[in-house]
């Protein structure tokens, strides 16, 4: 199994012939990315929450490549009123078997908005606020991947990851809109996972942060490896 990295939060997961793409935001919206949706494949998309840097190439990709979307009931439902026909819509708690293995939903501190105008993706006049964000625990080749979403630091970090042990967490570090890198060492703690991966970090000026210091935090303080990665890297756990 093999995780590739498309810069700011998303990430393709790919087992064979299985591509998991977690939170589509790709060139040219992401100006951290390599890669535009049409050079992207995909047979599952999964979604942690609404705003315009998580689905900014959701419908399009999914609609090119006739891809399965996982998402909160309510980003489900707006994705199908744009046009997606393969979807599952689970809610916080809820667990997805997929070809690749599955998905589960749980909970994030964070705010879910479907994009509004262009001028204004994250508005809730211009958009739509539609209830809870999600974290993602994902199986995909006896691999168990726990993206973090957009979420602040919470005490049963460590309750997902004793239910569900954790392989590779992806941790978002950038502070602003997430927790930043200090509370992001703690979630580390928390997760036990042997890999961790920051992520949601340098792809705009708010969210500026030293991923080496929070490498150095994290491995000075628990036996987990942290993995800085670039875009278009891969990583095989």
């Amino acid at each position: 199994m093999k995780i590739r990295y498309h810069g700011h939060s998303c990430f393709e997961l790919v087992d064979g012939d299985h591509h998991v793409v977690v939170d589509p935001f790709l060139k040219p919206n992401n100006p951290a990315a390599t890669a535009t949706a049409d050079e992207v494949e995909a047979t599952h998309v999964l979604l942690t929450h609404g705003h315009a840097d998580h689905v900014a190439d959701a419908v399009p990709l999914a609609k090119r490549t006739g891809a399965h979307c996982i998402a909160m009931v309510e980003v489900v439902k707006w994705m199908e009123a744009q046009g997606i026909e393969s979807t599952s819509d689970p809610n916080l708690g809820g667990t997805v078997e997929t070809e690749f293995g599955w998905v589960k939903l749980v909970q994030a501190f964070h705010t879910n908005t479907l994009p509004g105008s262009g001028d204004e993706p994250f508005s809730a006049e211009q958009g739509v606020v539609v209830g809870p964000p999600a974290g993602l625990v994902i199986n995909i080749g006896g691999v168990t991947i726990y993206h973090l979403g957009d979420t602040a630091l919470f005490g049963d970090l460590k309750l997902i990851a004793e239910s569900t042990p954790v392989d590779v967490a992806l941790v978002p570090i950038g502070g602003h809109y997430t927790m930043d890198r200090r509370d992001a060492v703690t979630a580390a703690e928390l997760i036990g996972a042997p890999t961790v991966i920051p992520i949601h970090f340098n792809t705009f000026p708010p969210i500026e942060t030293d991923a080496e210091a929070f490498k150095s935090d994290v491995e000075s303080k628990t036996s987990s490896q942290v993995v800085v990665m670039s875009a278009g890297e891969t990583h095989e756990p």
